[in-house]
């Protein structure tokens, strides 16, 4: 008896001694609590977290670099210091967090905007040991192909015509916002038979999106697309463009980044022309990442240490339905590279949710 007693005092200490050492890592959420790309994007987050065995605590900074390097202070200084703090560099906190991280014990991954090159000349922020890499989607290309495909589904220019286009990038202070924005810069040049009549920065915003829609349909009648760098600013625009007595997808073309309920039944309704999405399994693919180097793995030689991952697509019609559904379950174990050759590639990609 007094054996059974101490067998099973040492398999519950085990497994609390398992997990009681399960990595920890503290994410810094940039967006609010109720927005739902950010919301979505924690939630996949903490799916592949779980599957990994990682100890995850999700930190929204409710669109407030005060309040993310407040929390950022907090992870890297305080009592309670996690293995791993993924961040994101919005309105650039990036520097002044790697900084605060420095003798902190704590390893740092970047997701979705990465550090610029003039921030790591700055830093000299690839000498910190703590610093193990950064994780981002190609924006640039996602901002290209909303563009070329909203004026594929438009058709051909008639000779001599031109075709008006209003453009609504993100936060300026915001490096996927400026990607994109590149991205549709690069296709406009292409086709100089269409006119930019004016970009502005809707910060992310539906209600300011529709703001700036509103006098932006009366100050250029003519609009025939919409481009925007995100599904909120999309969807405030579309709304402006009903409240002027047109009719989005029919009067109007929109493109959209993103994959939040509104923005894909847009798309199967017809009012929404182009969709690109992806990005929200970043931080989902960032906690594999985080894994296998809490594992002994050196990640830089799958790839390198700063990576983009190609994860932008166009959206039909079925795969916007098959997204509305439930997510459906991911072997984020089977994605490690622990025991694979430096041959291996990381293979993150939509197409491991739309099977």
């Amino acid at each position: 008896m007094l054996k059974v007693l101490i067998a099973c005092v040492w398999l519950v200490g085990s497994a609390y001694g398992a997990m009681a050492h399960a990595t920890s890592v503290v994410f810094l959420n940039p967006g609010t609590s109720t927005e739902t790309f950010w919301v979505s994007y924690a939630q996949f987050t903490q799916a592949a977290a779980k599957d990994l065995g990682l100890s995850l605590r999700v930190r929204y900074s409710e669109r407030s670099a005060e309040n993310t390097l407040a929390q950022a202070r907090e992870a890297l200084q305080g009592a309670q210091r996690p293995d791993y703090l993924v961040l994101v560099n919005e309105q650039y906190v990036a520097p002044q967090i790697l900084r605060l991280a420095q003798g902190s014990g704590v390893k740092l991954l970047i997701v979705n905007n990465a550090l610029t090159a003039d921030q790591v000349q700055l830093l000299d922020a690839r000498n910190d040991a703590g610093w193990i890499g950064s994780l981002v989607a190609d924006d640039e290309r996602a901002g290209y192909l909303m563009f070329t495909d909203l004026l594929r589904q438009h058709g051909p220019v008639a000779t001599g015509q031109t075709l008006d286009l209003l453009a609504f990038s993100g936060a300026k202070h915001t490096p996927a916002a400026q990607r994109r924005e590149q991205g549709l810069r690069r296709a406009l040049a292409e086709h100089p038979d269409v006119r930019l009549r004016q970009l502005v920065y809707g910060e992310w915003s539906r209600q300011r999106a529709f703001e700036q829609a509103t006098q932006l349909f009366k100050r250029y009648p003519q609009t025939a697309l919409v481009w925007s760098a995100n599904d909120e600013m999309a969807l405030g625009a579309m709304q402006a463009l009903q409240g002027s007595g047109r009719v989005p997808g029919k009067d109007v073309l929109f493109s959209a980044v993103n994959s939040s309920p509104d923005i894909l039944k847009a798309r199967l309704d017809g009012r929404l022309t182009t969709l690109v999405a992806g990005h929200f399994t970043l931080g989902g693919w960032a906690m594999v990442l985080v894994n296998d180097d809490a594992k002994g793995v050196d990640i830089s030689a799958y790839g390198g240490r700063d990576r983009q991952a190609a994860l932008f697509q166009l959206i039909d019609g079925d795969q916007a339905q098959r997204l509305l559904g439930p997510t459906p379950p991911v072997d984020f174990r089977a994605l490690s590279a622990v025991g694979k050759p430096t041959s291996y590639r990381y293979p993150f990609s939509l197409h491991l949710l739309l099977r």
